[in-house]
Protein backbone atom coordinates (compact mmCIF):
# COMPACT_ATOMS: atom_id res chain seq x y z
CA UNK A 1 0.00 0.00 0.00
CA UNK A 2 0.85 3.30 -0.85
CA UNK A 3 0.05 6.46 1.01
CA UNK A 4 -0.98 9.28 -1.05
CA UNK A 5 -2.40 11.53 1.54
CA UNK A 6 -3.11 11.79 5.84
CA UNK A 7 -4.88 14.22 7.02
CA UNK A 8 -5.94 14.63 10.67
CA UNK A 9 -9.78 15.07 11.32
CA UNK A 10 -10.54 15.29 14.55
CA UNK A 11 -9.62 15.04 18.30
CA UNK A 12 -12.26 13.68 20.94
CA UNK A 13 -13.04 12.11 23.92
CA UNK A 14 -16.41 10.67 23.56
CA UNK A 15 -17.14 7.91 20.71
CA UNK A 16 -20.32 9.13 19.84
CA UNK A 17 -19.04 12.35 17.93
CA UNK A 18 -16.25 10.10 16.37
CA UNK A 19 -16.57 10.25 12.74
CA UNK A 20 -19.78 9.15 10.47
CA UNK A 21 -17.71 8.15 7.70
CA UNK A 22 -18.74 4.17 6.92
CA UNK A 23 -15.10 3.20 6.55
CA UNK A 24 -12.75 0.86 7.94
CA UNK A 25 -10.86 1.93 11.45
CA UNK A 26 -7.54 0.46 12.85
CA UNK A 27 -6.99 1.96 16.52
CA UNK A 28 -2.75 2.10 17.90
CA UNK A 29 -2.41 1.78 21.87
CA UNK A 30 -0.02 0.95 24.29
CA UNK A 31 1.59 1.71 27.67
CA UNK A 32 3.15 5.48 27.47
CA UNK A 33 6.67 5.91 26.22
CA UNK A 34 6.04 2.48 23.50
CA UNK A 35 6.58 4.68 20.45
CA UNK A 36 3.39 4.73 18.99
CA UNK A 37 3.34 8.52 17.57
CA UNK A 38 6.77 7.74 16.27
CA UNK A 39 5.81 4.46 14.63
CA UNK A 40 2.61 5.99 13.21
CA UNK A 41 4.92 8.88 11.58
CA UNK A 42 6.94 6.68 10.47
CA UNK A 43 4.39 4.43 8.98
CA UNK A 44 2.76 7.38 7.20
CA UNK A 45 5.99 8.40 5.90
CA UNK A 46 5.38 12.42 8.23
CA UNK A 47 7.32 13.76 10.43
CA UNK A 48 4.57 15.44 12.98
CA UNK A 49 1.47 14.25 11.44
CA UNK A 50 1.06 12.23 15.28
CA UNK A 51 2.47 14.62 18.18
CA UNK A 52 5.89 13.52 19.61
CA UNK A 53 6.97 14.05 22.77
CA UNK A 54 9.64 13.55 25.28
CA UNK A 55 7.07 13.99 27.95
CA UNK A 56 5.31 10.24 28.15
CA UNK A 57 1.04 10.34 28.38
CA UNK A 58 1.02 13.21 25.58
CA UNK A 59 -1.96 11.23 23.47
CA UNK A 60 -5.33 12.40 25.54
CA UNK A 61 -8.04 12.11 23.42
CA UNK A 62 -8.99 9.97 20.32
CA UNK A 63 -7.08 11.30 17.64
CA UNK A 64 -8.91 10.87 13.99
CA UNK A 65 -6.54 10.61 10.89
CA UNK A 66 -8.13 9.96 7.53
CA UNK A 67 -5.63 7.40 5.54
CA UNK A 68 -5.96 7.72 1.45
CA UNK A 69 -9.37 9.03 1.84
CA UNK A 70 -10.40 5.51 2.35
CA UNK A 71 -9.83 4.24 5.72
CA UNK A 72 -9.29 5.83 9.77
CA UNK A 73 -6.26 5.59 11.58
CA UNK A 74 -6.94 6.00 15.35
CA UNK A 75 -4.44 7.59 17.96
CA UNK A 76 -5.59 6.40 20.98
CA UNK A 77 -4.39 7.36 24.85
CA UNK A 78 -1.66 5.50 26.60
CA UNK A 79 -2.14 3.25 29.02
CA UNK A 80 -0.07 2.82 32.67
CA UNK A 81 1.32 5.84 32.72
CA UNK A 82 2.18 7.00 36.45
CA UNK A 83 2.32 10.73 35.73
CA UNK A 84 -1.16 11.09 35.14
CA UNK A 85 -3.49 11.72 37.93
CA UNK A 86 -5.97 8.67 39.12
CA UNK A 87 -8.71 10.81 38.48
CA UNK A 88 -7.46 11.29 34.38
CA UNK A 89 -6.36 7.54 34.66
CA UNK A 90 -10.24 6.79 35.16
CA UNK A 91 -11.99 8.83 32.98
CA UNK A 92 -8.80 7.28 29.98
CA UNK A 93 -10.41 3.75 30.66
CA UNK A 94 -13.98 5.00 30.27
CA UNK A 95 -14.05 6.80 27.14
CA UNK A 96 -11.28 3.79 25.99
CA UNK A 97 -13.48 0.84 26.30
CA UNK A 98 -16.82 2.46 25.61
CA UNK A 99 -14.94 3.50 22.33
CA UNK A 100 -13.84 -0.16 21.58
CA UNK A 101 -17.39 -1.40 23.15
CA UNK A 102 -19.40 1.03 20.71
CA UNK A 103 -17.20 1.95 17.77
CA UNK A 104 -18.51 -0.20 14.69
CA UNK A 105 -16.06 0.87 11.88
CA UNK A 106 -13.40 -0.60 14.05
CA UNK A 107 -11.78 -3.80 12.32
CA UNK A 108 -8.70 -4.08 14.11
CA UNK A 109 -6.18 -2.67 16.85
CA UNK A 110 -2.95 -2.96 17.48
CA UNK A 111 -1.39 -3.31 20.84
CA UNK A 112 2.06 -1.71 20.60
CA UNK A 113 4.80 -3.71 22.83
CA UNK A 114 7.97 -2.47 23.21
CA UNK A 115 10.65 -5.11 22.34
CA UNK A 116 13.28 -4.23 25.08
CA UNK A 117 11.16 -5.20 28.15
CA UNK A 118 9.58 -8.24 29.57
CA UNK A 119 5.71 -8.96 29.77
CA UNK A 120 3.93 -6.28 31.62
CA UNK A 121 0.83 -6.99 33.93
CA UNK A 122 -1.14 -4.33 32.48
CA UNK A 123 -0.22 -5.24 28.34
CA UNK A 124 -1.37 -8.71 29.54
CA UNK A 125 -4.10 -7.71 30.79
CA UNK A 126 -5.47 -5.51 27.72
CA UNK A 127 -5.02 -8.04 25.65
CA UNK A 128 -7.48 -10.09 27.85
CA UNK A 129 -10.47 -7.33 27.43
CA UNK A 130 -10.09 -7.09 24.32
CA UNK A 131 -10.02 -10.99 23.85
CA UNK A 132 -13.51 -10.93 25.87
CA UNK A 133 -15.07 -8.71 24.08
CA UNK A 134 -14.34 -10.22 20.55
CA UNK A 135 -12.08 -7.21 19.62
CA UNK A 136 -9.51 -8.06 16.94
CA UNK A 137 -6.10 -7.41 17.66
CA UNK A 138 -2.29 -8.02 16.45
CA UNK A 139 0.84 -7.30 18.57
CA UNK A 140 2.67 -5.43 17.56
CA UNK A 141 6.64 -5.02 18.65
CA UNK A 142 8.14 -1.70 18.99
CA UNK A 143 12.32 -0.21 18.88
CA UNK A 144 13.13 -3.59 17.55
CA UNK A 145 16.54 -1.52 16.43
CA UNK A 146 17.08 -0.77 19.73
CA UNK A 147 18.78 -4.49 20.50
CA UNK A 148 20.32 -7.18 18.77
CA UNK A 149 18.82 -9.25 16.70
CA UNK A 150 19.78 -12.51 18.97
CA UNK A 151 18.10 -10.39 21.94
CA UNK A 152 15.10 -9.34 19.86
CA UNK A 153 14.45 -13.08 18.93
CA UNK A 154 14.57 -13.68 22.70
CA UNK A 155 12.49 -10.90 23.95
CA UNK A 156 9.89 -11.74 21.47
CA UNK A 157 9.89 -15.85 21.70
CA UNK A 158 9.54 -14.76 25.43
CA UNK A 159 6.28 -12.65 25.12
CA UNK A 160 4.63 -15.50 23.01
CA UNK A 161 5.32 -18.31 25.34
CA UNK A 162 3.68 -15.99 28.13
CA UNK A 163 0.97 -15.48 26.00
CA UNK A 164 0.45 -19.07 25.09
CA UNK A 165 0.24 -19.49 29.06
CA UNK A 166 -3.40 -17.63 28.42
CA UNK A 167 -4.45 -17.82 24.91
CA UNK A 168 -4.75 -21.15 22.80
CA UNK A 169 -3.22 -19.40 19.37
CA UNK A 170 -1.84 -16.11 18.79
CA UNK A 171 -2.75 -12.79 17.13
CA UNK A 172 -0.65 -11.66 14.14
CA UNK A 173 2.64 -10.12 15.17
CA UNK A 174 4.75 -7.40 13.27
CA UNK A 175 8.25 -6.23 14.12
CA UNK A 176 9.04 -2.41 13.56
CA UNK A 177 11.52 0.36 13.94
CA UNK A 178 10.82 3.69 13.59
CA UNK A 179 13.96 4.53 12.80
CA UNK A 180 15.18 1.94 10.50
CA UNK A 181 11.23 1.49 9.21
CA UNK A 182 11.45 -2.31 9.73
CA UNK A 183 7.97 -3.73 9.00
CA UNK A 184 6.54 -0.56 7.40
CA UNK A 185 5.96 -2.87 4.23
CA UNK A 186 4.46 -5.79 5.73
CA UNK A 187 2.51 -3.36 8.47
CA UNK A 188 0.34 -1.42 5.57
CA UNK A 189 0.11 -4.57 3.00
CA UNK A 190 -1.54 -6.14 6.06
CA UNK A 191 -3.93 -2.81 6.44
CA UNK A 192 -4.75 -3.35 2.56
CA UNK A 193 -5.65 -7.18 2.91
CA UNK A 194 -7.99 -6.12 5.10
CA UNK A 195 -9.51 -3.26 3.48
CA UNK A 196 -10.18 -5.82 0.92
CA UNK A 197 -11.65 -8.44 3.37
CA UNK A 198 -14.25 -6.38 4.94
CA UNK A 199 -14.70 -4.43 2.04
CA UNK A 200 -18.61 -5.95 1.39
CA UNK A 201 -19.17 -4.74 5.09
CA UNK A 202 -18.18 -1.01 4.40
CA UNK A 203 -20.67 -0.73 0.95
Amino acid sequence: MKIHSAEFVMSNSNVTKAPKDHIPEYAFIGRSNVGKSSLINMLMERKDLAKTSGKPGKTQLINHFKINNSWFLVDLPGYGYAQVSKKKRVIFQYFIENYFKEREQLVCTFVLIDSRHDPQKIDLEFMRFLGENQIPFCIVFTKADKLSSSKLNKQITSYKKKLLQHWESLPQTFTTSSTSKLGREEFLNFIATINEDVADNFN
